[in-house]
């Protein structure tokens, strides 16, 4: 058993403590791969490891929990254990983390009235439930209880999000209330504003920043009592939108002389130590003058690469820690290779529109209704109703629709609305025409729901409301909900349509796994599986070009990719290179 107190400075078991720490996210790094990145965190002479937890991947249906594989935060605490290091985490309902919804859970949107991060007594519930369960099994992985965890956070920034002091001391007590007996920290932007909205009686203050350490610090130091200073996120890089033009890349010089005067002040967790993946349909969003949802890498520009590569930036942080921390020697124990596997021909291809009864069971409702009402998370659904009350579509609105939206009439193309486009009529000139009875698809896309601001609250995918066409409103809709967590029921040999949504199946064999990555050049809009696993989306904007492949993710022998491409924008073949794109 041990101790871990807030004082002048931190103190470990009565001695002074500096934590110089690194942020890995277990839920974005296959689990055969935390203990080499532990390794590499260790030997960048780090002491400790951060993490948050998303709550909507432990219960993404409600009061049905998973911790098993890279969800394991109990293994991943032990491996950083084994290794000698401490750990900080942050389980707080709300993680920010630029991850779908910032870790809440969708089925809370199936709630009228649905009030978030507040004192509101349903959502405060919710809270308690995933709780209940949660922290009894943080517990025992406590420092007081023999284990490395040495503080935990107290909801994520929230004085970026509201000024509910109600709301933050029932965060504060229900952690208390189920054995969560460490220090508290929370953690906020370093300006007046947010500090005093998101101070917390019983947590100690901690700032999130990238620079101007002395300022910051200045700052924070108004609020801390006379306790110890810290960054808990030192942002040593940023994140990828859809179509931002490039990589984001930080500093580098800047940042060395940021983390050398943080250390001389205080305490630090570099955000991110390593980035990983947004696998499946996980990537957050931002919603500022327009939609901005995040790629599938989270490389972040962090000091390991995506796939775990060491960097100049990893180089240059170990010098500069070596100037106020022993620095030790760690042989790395898991052997990691990257490979090219080649080029892969189509072997198959299948349009959606052919295995939509394979792949879903419509709900049949005289009205639309949004993913989250029909019990659905991620992923897309399509409405389908027959124009048997129009003769042509001169007009056409999607009444709260989020976020892309796919117009068919009779399988063939009409329009593609996306974001601020779905918030007005989209005119035809001149109007669709079609045969009596014609069938009308939309096919929407949540595109990953906003993880920051009031944009939270606004969040239901699909059509919320109506289709309206011609200025009435069109009833009678057939819904389909196809997350895709089953394509193993895609059946190849049904007909194939070009320039609808389809899915092609390509396999290749391997002999050795290794890391690759996949180059979707030719490639539209969609998302990747291999062995039914979901690696995450493409889309050929950019600024990422390949899609980053663990080899634990790989079998040996035969292995299968699926792609399903929702622009009908194709190639003949797709290559499992050696290197990452992301711009």
């Amino acid at each position: 058993m041990g101790t871990f107190e807030i004082r002048d400075k931190f103190y470990l078991d009565g001695e002074p403590f500096k934590i110089i720490s690194g942020a890995i996210h277990y839920f974005r790094v296959v689990p055969e791969y935390w203990r080499d990145r532990m390794e590499k965190l260790k030997a960048l002479g780090l002491n400790t490891v951060e993490t948050y937890i998303p709550w909507n991947m432990h219960e993404q249906k409600k009061g049905e929990f998973c911790f098993e594989g890279i969800l394991d935060i109990c293994a991943f605490v032990k491996i950083a254990q084994e290794l000698g290091l401490y750990v900080i985490l942050r389980p707080s309902p709300y993680i920010c983390a630029e991850w779908e919804f910032g870790g809440l859970p969708a089925w809370l949107l199936a709630e009228d009235g649905m009030k978030l991060r507040v004192n509101y007594a349903p959502f405060l519930e919710h809270v308690r439930d995933y709780y209940k369960v949660l922290l009894p099994m943080l517990s025992p992985m406590q420092i007081t209880k023999g284990g490395p965890v040495i503080l935990m956070q107290v909801e994520n920034e929230y004085g970026y999000y509201a000024t509910d002091a109600g709301y933050m001391c029932a965060m504060r007590d229900m952690m208390r209330e189920f054995g969560i007996d460490v220090p508290l920290v929370t953690s906020d932007g370093p300006y007046p504003e947010s500090m005093n909205a998101g101070r917390l009686s019983g947590a100690l203050p901690t700032g999130n920043f990238g620079s101007k350490t002395d300022e910051r610090f200045d700052l924070l130091s108004r609020y801390t009592d006379g306790g110890p200073l810290m960054c808990t996120e030192f942002w040593v890089g940023w994140f990828d939108h859809w179509g931002n033009g490039g990589h984001m890349r930080g500093n580098l010089e800047e940042s060395v002389k940021d983390l050398d005067r943080m250390l001389e002040l205080g305490n630090v967790n570099i955000y991110m130590f390593e980035g990983g993946t947004n696998f499946g349909f996980m990537n957050g969003s931002n919603y500022y003058n327009e939609l901005t949802p995040d790629v599938t890498s989270y490389d972040y520009d962090a000091l390991l690469t995506e796939d775990g590569q060491i960097t100049e930036k990893y180089r240059r942080y170990r010098e500069v820690i070596a100037k106020h921390a022993p620095v030790p020697e760690v042989e790395f124990s898991t052997n990691i290779e990257r490979r090219a596997y080649g080029e892969l021909k189509v072997e198959g291809k299948v349009s959606l529109f052919s295995v939509l009864d394979d792949l879903s069971c419509p709900v049949e409702s005289i009205y639309t209704q949004p993913m989250e009402k029909l019990g659905q998370g991620y992923g897309y659904i399509l409405y389908r109703s027959p124009l048997e009350t129009e003769e042509s579509i001169e007009r056409i609105h999607l009444w709260k629709a989020n976020d892309r939206a796919n117009i068919f009439v009779d399988g063939m193309p009409a329009a593609t609305l996306y974001d601020r486009e779905l918030l007005e009529e989209k005119k035809f000139s001149p109007a669709l025409k079609f045969a009596p009875g014609a069938v009308l698809d939309i096919l929407v896309e949540n595109m990953g729901r906003v993880n920051f601001g009031p944009y939270m609250e606004l969040q239901q995918k699909g059509i919320a409301h109506c289709v309206q066409i011609n200025g009435h409103i069109h009833n009678n809709w057939k819904q389909y909900m196809l997350p895709l967590d089953n394509v193993e029921r895609v059946d190849f040999t049904k007909d194939y349509k070009e320039n609808t949504p389809a899915f092609y199946r390509f396999s290749f064999e391997v002999d050795e796994p290794c890391d690759t990555f996949l180059d979707f050049a030719g490639w539209g809009k969609g998302c990747a599986f291999l062995n039914g696993f979901n690696l995450g989306r493409f889309w050929e904007i950019g600024p990422q070009k390949r899609l980053y492949i663990p080899a634990p993710l790989l079998k040996t022998g035969k292995n299968e990719i699926i792609l399903f491409e929702t622009e009908g924008k194709t190639a003949q073949s797709i290559v499992l290179r050696d290197e990452p794109d992301i711009g």
